[in-house]
């Protein structure tokens, strides 16, 4: 059966380009809600999709649907993707409440674990779906998106076989039974977003350094320890068991390396997108990964100190707004301020 149900990519981003890109180029009916410049990028150069595995493939400005304006892009999708930042959720909500049929499926592609919550809340009735994306795009400009890391989307199991319909080739998309246990380990891998974006170094060159790994698996062993005491068992982004995670970033750099290339890809210019965040001064999702483990530790009268230092830090980036501040793993740890 030819899969027909229109596409609508709520937030077209680098994530959102990308996943829509593909499916549009696998002749799904895909059309896309994107902020101006994107618009303007795309009908101007078109949309070039490329990634670690040597995909580059390029679609025509006519070969797409997009535009700012959500009553153009949403009222005929019976799919519509959230791609937005989660700070950007309620609003985007708001936008569907406004101009979505009331029957079109809606599934979260965000980072973090409350969005589908907030979609649910405000949009009563409708079918909400979490999922979760596990590979990093970036964005290289003049309509370029670079898939840089491997893995596949996972998407909440439903009735209606949600994940099928969006599975093509170069984008395996998976059911899941347990979402939320999935977008809890996807939030543990994520916790490093911030450090990379702290380190102001590529992620493979970052993973490649001890240092920086024995901070990654702190900072993971925290967040590991503070969802046992709230009961939540994460579910592993990666084919690594999340409590065995941290023990593998503690390995020596030869036998980390070895074990890495057999379970994850990275392209050498990788880069987190909360680096990119900082980079472009752009609000970054920081309040939703180490901010939800400082939150739930406060909740149950635990500490989550790592996780609070790291919030810090970003946000002072933020604030600062002079980019990535390119700082050591000693300086990460340590209690001084950075000026």
């Amino acid at each position: 059966m030819i899969e027909t149900r229109p596409i609508c990519i709520a937030g077209a981003g680098s994530i959102g380009c990308f996943v829509g890109g593909i499916l549009a180029a696998a002749g799904r009916d895909v059309a896309m809600l994107a902020r101006q410049r994107i618009v303007k990028s795309i009908e101007t150069y078109g949309l070039r999709l490329t990634s670690f595995e040597g995909l580059d493939q390029c679609l025509a400005p006519g070969q797409l649907r997009l535009s700012d304006d959500p009553a153009a892009i949403m009222s005929e999708a019976k799919i519509i993707l959230v791609a937005v930042k989660s700070g950007d959720t309620a609003e985007m909500a708001r936008l569907i409440a406004d101009h979505a049929a009331k029957d079109a499926i809606v599934v979260s592609l965000q980072n973090g674990v409350g969005n589908v919550g907030v979609l649910r809340a405000a949009l009563p009735g409708r079918r909400i779906l979490g999922g979760m994306v596990p590979f990093n795009v970036i964005a290289k400009g003049d309509g370029h998106v670079h898939r840089a890391t491997s893995g596949n989307i996972v998407v909440e199991r439903d009735g209606a076989d949600t994940a099928s319909a969006l599975s093509v080739p170069h984008l395996a998309v998976l059911a899941s039974d347990d979402i939320v246990g999935v977008q809890w380990g996807k939030l543990l891998v994520n916790l490093n977003n911030a450090l990379n974006a702290l380190s102001d170094t590529p992620l493979r060159s970052q993973l490649a350094q001890r240092a920086w790994r024995s901070l990654f698996a702190d900072q993971m062993a925290e967040g590991l320890a503070v969802l046992k005491v709230a009961g939540i068992k994460p579910i592993s982004a990666t084919p690594i068991p999340a409590r065995l995670t941290p023990h593998l970033l503690r390995l020596p750099d030869g036998l980390f390396n070895m074990l890495l290339g057999r379970t994850m890809k990275i392209d050498a210019n990788a880069r987190s997108s909360m680096w990119e965040d900082l980079q472009r001064d752009r609000r970054t999702e920081i309040d939703y990964l180490q901010g939800v483990i400082v939150e739930l530790a406060a909740k149950y009268q635990i500490t989550a100190p790592l996780s609070l230092r790291v919030m810090t830090l970003i946000k002072h980036a933020e604030t600062s707004g002079r980019g990535a501040p390119a700082l050591t793993p000693d300086q990460i740890r340590s209690e001084r301020d950075i000026d």
